[in-house]
């Protein structure tokens, strides 16, 4: 951390919650002050998940200083929000490695510290989790262990949240579940349960007074736990008459609390000491700014979510000169996608609140009546596709590919099953770089592969993804799946004629007689750069076949390479078990072909965070790895 200026006083001596816990309760706004300066200064020229963390440095602040962590457990949902917590953690010097290749992880993670204590990089999961560790701690007879769940960012729209809250209200538990309601997730928060939040409100003024009486109801015997939960019922009923509004929460007997300013730190600290203690699972709601305290984040915090570098000073952001460059494949679809849509009136997309970063704000902008962002909820979004696809309509569903795991059962059960004509739209599939393990789109080729009727795509370049997805939406087409990655491609000249590509026809790219290279998306123009340095250097005549469709496979030019190649490289930018080169071994052997076969992929790990250059070469996909492949080929 660079301290040369003298500004952090107090910060500079924070190690750990307990330093924190040292301090006076007045002390806490300028700690506030420091570590939201912190964060601002170290994503300035670090660039990371941003305009989150500054909404909640108040939170941070106060769960650190209340609760006894690590002990007491705090579960956060999405690392979006923790940057703060990770500073106050241990990692104050370390955070300037964050996201950097052996550095500090992108998101918590008990692999990384015992203040982490669970995994968290999709949304909507703190809940269950932290439920699971309270009734962990029931059991074990943990009678003061405190857990603390922390939802928001707009992670309550996901159905993964409602069926722990669900499960906690019918399980004894004495779970805290702080909601950070800063009405956004990526792009603003969308949806029915987003307008009842901003609209809940309840007296303060009764829960001191509720919380008050109930203690020393138990304290003279007159209140056991079930007639606590019957007056729970009761009273409930009668504020829901009385306000003229049901609380969702209070109707599943969780108690509520809220909302209040979440940043006024010490208000939180009081409230939260007030409650921690209370017996039952609770709910404490909170209004947040998300980029509090960093005013171009405020005023956007969209664009601010993750904004790269920028001048802590003026805000302005940096920014390279991309006139000269490939588009960005996200921005390809976004085009290509109202091309089509002003051509094919049953066209519509779909995003699980990813507008923005999946380009399909361009539809958005272009069509609203025909656009449908869902909010955070990958399962309903699929089956909502699979929905509008029965009706006639043929819809877009754009989900990044780490996201479409959340949603594989609604892809089998409501759009597989009777091949609905929904076009799946992997972006950020293959190794994304610094967001890491749980980021990384590396399993959709091997997940997707066994699902009956499912049409799976990778386009090598831009023009191909174009073709692709004119393809998708010609008729009888059906299940369609279109995965593309993260970052630029290689054409500057990427518009052209939308044409039809044959459903399961590769493309021979070159012609060659010792080695067969067969190679799926975008990660075959690298292939294509290592086959010519190899070729000069080797001598060594190397044919080059880009798959184009993991499924169905083409037969005609598997056959072709089975017949004439003894040495066939397989490069594909996924997991390499279930994967393409998978695929292609299992081709040859169930039609009598006995080539040797070398697979270039993603290894059987988690794969860690860094450049996607970076990873590449620590995975062996990079081109001089691909190089050292074929060059070590013997052709006898």
């Amino acid at each position: 951390m660079n301290n040369e200026t003298g500004t952090y006083t107090l910060l500079k001596d924070i190690d750990t919650p307990a330093d924190l816990r040292r301090l006076n309760v007045e002390q806490l706004p300028e700690v506030c002050r420091e570590l939201r300066q912190d964060i601002i200064e170290e994503v300035s020229h670090n660039p990371g998940h941003f305009a989150a963390s500054l909404g909640t440095v108040e939170l941070t602040v106060a769960l650190h200083y209340v609760f006894d962590t690590p002990y007491d457990r705090i579960v956060w949902d999405v690392g979006h929000q923790a940057y703060g917590h990770k500073i106050l953690t241990g990692r104050r010097e370390a955070f300037a490695t964050n996201r950097k290749l052996k550095g500090i992880r992108p998101f918590p993670t008990p692999v990384e510290s015992e203040y982490d204590t669970f995994a968290c990089g999709h949304a909507s999961n703190s809940i269950s989790a932290a439920l699971g560790m309270a009734v962990a701690a029931t059991q074990k007879g943990e009678t003061d262990r405190h857990v603390v769940a922390v939802i928001g960012d707009g992670s309550m729209s996901g159905g993964l949240a409602f069926e722990g809250l669900n499960n906690a209200s019918s399980t004894p538990n004495n779970l805290l579940i702080i909601l950070n309601d800063n009405d956004m997730s990526i792009d603003r928060s969308v949806g029915g349960m987003k307008q009842y939040l901003f609209n809940l409100t309840t007296s303060s003024h009764y829960n001191r007074l509720r919380f008050k009486t109930a203690r020393l109801l138990f304290k003279l015997d007159i209140l056991n736990e079930e007639r606590r939960k019957a007056l729970i019922r009761f009273g409930n009923s009668l504020k829901s008459m009385l306000a003229r509004q049901q609380n969702i929460f209070e109707g599943m007997n969780i108690r509520y609390f809220g909302p209040i300013d979440g940043h006024d730190v010490k208000n939180l600290a009081r409230v939260l000491r007030d409650i921690k203690d209370l017996r039952g699972p609770k709910i404490l709601h909170l209004h947040t700014v998300k980029g509090k305290g960093f005013a171009p984040a405020e005023k956007c915090p969209e664009l601010w979510h993750a904004p790269g570098k920028f001048d802590p000073e003026t805000g302005e952001r940096v920014t390279e000169d991309t006139s000269n460059m490939p588009p960005l494949y996200q921005d390809v679809f976004g085009e290509t996608l109202v091309e089509l849509a002003r051509q094919n009136p049953r066209i519509v997309g779909v995003t699980p609140a990813m507008p923005t970063g999946c380009s399909m704000n361009k539809l958005m902008e272009a069509m609203p009546e025909r656009t449908f962002d869902v909010g955070i909820a990958e399962g309903h979004a699929a089956t909502f596709s699979g929905g509008m696809a029965k009706e006639g309509l043929q819809p877009y569903c754009n989900i990044y590919s780490s996201f479409m795991q959340r949603a594989y059962d609604n892809v089998i059960h409501d759009i597989a099953l009777l091949n609905l004509p929904v076009v799946l739209c992997l972006d950020r599939a293959g190794l994304v770089g610094e967001d890491g393990p749980t980021h990384h789109g590396v399993f959709d080729l091997a997940y997707f592969r066994p699902i009956p009727n499912l049409t799976i795509s990778s386009p090598m370049d831009e023009h191909e993804l174009r073709g692709l997805m004119y393809t998708a939406q010609l008729p009888g087409k059906g299940a369609f799946v279109i995965r593309y990655p993260r970052g630029r491609g290689v054409q500057t000249d990427w518009r052209c004629p939308l044409q039809e590509i044959p459903v399961g026809k590769g493309r021979k790219l070159k012609e060659g007689s010792d080695v067969a290279v067969i190679t799926l998306g975008p990660i075959g123009n690298i292939a294509a750069q290592a086959i010519e340095r190899a070729e000069h250097d080797s001598g060594f005549s190397i044919a080059h076949y880009d798959l184009r469709f993991l499924k169905p496979l083409d037969e005609e030019l598997l056959h072709e390479v089975g017949r004439r190649f003894r040495h066939i490289v397989t490069v594909e930018d996924g997991v390499l078990k279930g994967g393409m080169g998978s695929a292609i071994l299992e081709f040859m052997a169930d039609n009598g072909y006995n080539p040797q076969v070398r697979r270039i992929g993603v290894p059987d790990t988690f794969v860690e965070h860094g450049t996607v250059k970076e990873l590449y070469a620590l995975c062996g996909m990079d081109e001089d790895n691909i190089y050292k492949v074929l060059t070590q080929r013997q052709t006898t």
